[in-house]
């Protein structure tokens, strides 16, 4: 069947368009969210949350509400001066025109001037309040000055009625602040369903830089209100000593100071606020960087500071006190970071964000100065404190040492696992499948031989392949790179796997780590469900969750599920996954009157083929349970107990603990 053939329309003079009033955001909205997705959503509320925020500084009201509605609406309600509303007459427009409907219209243009309404103010360019509202299906907005209440109402961008301003009941007489209520519109964004970790994160960050303001979060479920309270006393130092945990090397150090100064010699000068508050640990790394409030998730001139002070003040304590090797490389901050906790704020009255999600600040005089402040505390700390100092230095250099031997490991794990993709021709005991199709094949990992064979003999062959692990592998957590890689159980699952080992190191160039290489749609860890079998289990886990993060966060780990009782009756044979659900079969059996014996399940190696297909390998019968990496930081924790050096923190968990692990055992 022919097609027409479609002639272009012509391009010229008729072929520009100007986007008006809604449409600007509603069309566009990633050039002012980010994205048109779930994180443009989220910042679109950021950007009413800011507002709050900013009234607060300034210190009107010390409370800040969100609520977050079962339809996706939120609500915010601060304790400010009320947003205003009335007629401008500098402007000849109504200011909820302007704040509401009109992008780059706001209050905090003149922020470095002397007495401006806002100095220090997470918002700065006048998009905020308006870009929100374009993009909300509707958006109510209620100002308490004290003696009215002014509340004007939007629908998908445009006002929906006039303003209406009403004295304030006598119960709420001299109620001030701002109420804004607003649903994320669908047709602007593909997601509107923030999730709680985000609100409850975004929460606790602003009040870690905003000490003494309280947040309360609303959350409207099945049940009525789950009610949330964030506050942080002492800010950034509160969190520190939270991010750290107890396993420290030093105690959280805190320092702050003012300054003023001009990104350029013809530029006017501003003010800056900077505090910082850091510890040294050998069991947590994070760095946070604040600007006005916001989160700098991609750093900018704080990141470049923190990276140079830190660098040349330690490479500096070093060389004082004769720590390096002879020819020995100087320190990078990829080993100060490995054991640096750092919580950094500033606040300035003029500031260059990359844009308007405000995720990086690119102020030259802000990188200098910080850079300046960070290098003298960093001298002041190492003279005041000099058994840490000591403590410092060992660490680092210990990081350092371990990056250089594990890069050489690296380069030599990258020729190891390089070369011949046959793997079956290269690992004992490799049993491959026939297809070649990355997004169907399987990869079981057995325990033992006995249950190789049994899989063996039960899978199917077209896309199931077998791997036995001899006995227990090494604990990933606690080893070395250098153990690591000389263990052949591990390079073997390495050659297997085909995408390398994501060994930690900032040098990109030598890590073997390649997920395209990856040729399994699902990695298997099938044990006995036995004592022995769960340990074996969770250390094949430790090497996923050291070497091969990634397959956990994309979800091709899995766990196959072996039943703990074989329940048989005349006609048909039934497995009990635990307890609950023995129970459950027995009770149904017993109703029926059906004769029936039990039995705990066999380990896999003595199960017949035609039982392990059924129980562990078919897929319309099988239980698989996905590893994800939703819980990765309590899992580590809790490996690092069970599993770690952490030999007081094992005893403390075996005492707390232990008799609930005692269930089956007569006292």
């Amino acid at each position: 069947m022919a097609t027409k053939k479609t002639t272009p329309q012509a391009y010229g003079d008729q072929s520009i368009q100007q986007l008006k009033g809604a449409d600007r955001v509603r069309k566009r909205p990633a050039v002012i969210f980010g994205s048109d997705g779930l994180d443009g959503c989220e910042q679109a509320f950021f950007e009413i949350l800011s507002n709050s925020v900013d009234e607060a500084r300034e210190g009107f009201g010390n409370v800040i509400r969100i609520t977050v509605y079962k339809d996706h609406s939120i609500e915010v309600e601060d304790s400010g001066r009320g947003v205003p509303l009335g007629y401008n007459e500098k402007e000849k427009r109504w200011n909820w025109d302007l704040i509401f409907c009109e992008l780059y219209a706001g209050g905090k243009y003149e922020n470095n001037n002397e007495g401006a309404v806002y100095q220090y103010s997470l918002g700065t360019n006048g998009l905020g309040a308006c870009s929100t509202q374009y993009a909300s299906a509707y958006m109510t907005v209620r100002s308490y000055d004290g003696k009215n209440l002014s509340e004007i109402h939007f629908k998908k961008g445009n006002p929906d009625g006039e303003l209406s301003v009403n004295p304030i009941p006598r119960s709420s007489e001299k109620k001030r602040g701002t109420i804004i209520h607003w649903l994320p519109d669908l047709d602007v964004f593909k997601a509107i369903d923030i999730p709680t970790e985000f609100f409850v994160e975004t929460l606790k960050r602003q009040a870690v830089v905003n000490a003494g303001l309280h947040f309360h979060l609303r959350l409207e479920g099945a049940d009525g209100f789950e009610e949330m309270e964030y506050y942080y006393e002492k800010g950034i130092i509160d969190r520190v000593t939270e991010l750290a945990g107890e396993k420290t090397i030093t105690t959280p150090y805190y320092a702050q100071k003012e300054t003023s100064g001009r990104d350029r010699e013809d530029l006017p000068a501003y003010k800056l606020k900077m505090e910082v508050g850091f510890c040294f640990s050998n069991s947590a790394e994070i760095i946070e960087y604040y600007h006005n409030s916001s989160w700098l998730e991609h750093g900018g001139s704080p990141d470049k500071a923190t990276r140079s002070a830190f660098v040349s003040g330690i490479d500096k304590y070093l060389k004082a006190n004769n720590k390096y090797k002879k020819n020995e490389s100087k320190v990078t901050f990829a080993d100060i970071e490995d054991s640096l906790v750092l919580v950094s704020s500033s606040f300035s009255t003029a500031t260059s964000y990359a844009n308007q999600t405000k995720k990086a600040i690119t102020n030259s005089f802000i990188a200098s100065a910080m850079t300046e402040f960070l290098r003298q505390q960093l001298e002041v700390y190492f003279a005041e404190n000099p058994l840490d100092a000591e403590r410092i230095a060992a660490q680092i250099l210990l990081n350092k040492r371990s990056r250089e031997a594990a890069e050489t490991t690296r380069l030599d794990v990258k020729k190891k696992l390089a070369g011949n993709t046959d793997m079956s021709n290269r690992v004992e005991k490799f049993v491959a499948c026939r297809s070649k199709d990355p997004n169907r094949r399987e990869l079981y990992i057995v325990e033992g031989d006995s249950a190789m064979t049994s899989c063996k003999l039960g899978r199917n062959a077209e896309f199931q392949a077998i791997i036995p692990v001899r006995g227990k592998t090494l604990n990933c957590l606690k080893s070395t790179y250098d153990k690591i890689f000389k263990n052949d159980i591990i390079t073997d699952l390495l050659k297997v796997i085909g995408c390398g080992a994501e060994v930690k190191t900032r040098e990109k160039d030598v890590s073997p780590f390649d997920p395209d290489a990856l040729k399994w749609d699902k990695i298997i860890i099938c044990t006995d469900a036995d004592v022995d079998g769960y340990q074996i289990r969770a250390l094949l886990l430790t090497l996923f969750y050291r070497l091969l993060p990634t397959l956990l966060k994309i979800g091709k780990v899995y766990i196959a599920e072996s039943p703990l009782y074989e329940i048989n009756t005349k006609d048909d044979t039934y497995f009990a996954y635990d307890e609950k659900e023995r129970a459950e079969i027995l009770s149904k059996l017993e109703e029926g009157k059906k004769k029936y014996t039990i039995q705990r399940s066999k380990g896999l190696g003595e199960n017949e083929p035609d039982m392990m297909w059924k129980t562990t390998m078919n897929p319309a019968s099988r239980r698989l349970i996905r590893v994800c990496e939703s819980e990765a930081k309590e899992t580590a924790a809790l490996m690092d107990i069970l599993l770690g050096d952490n030999l007081e923190g094992r005893k403390r968990f075996i005492a707390e603990h232990g008799a609930e692990y005692l269930s089956d055992v007569d006292v």
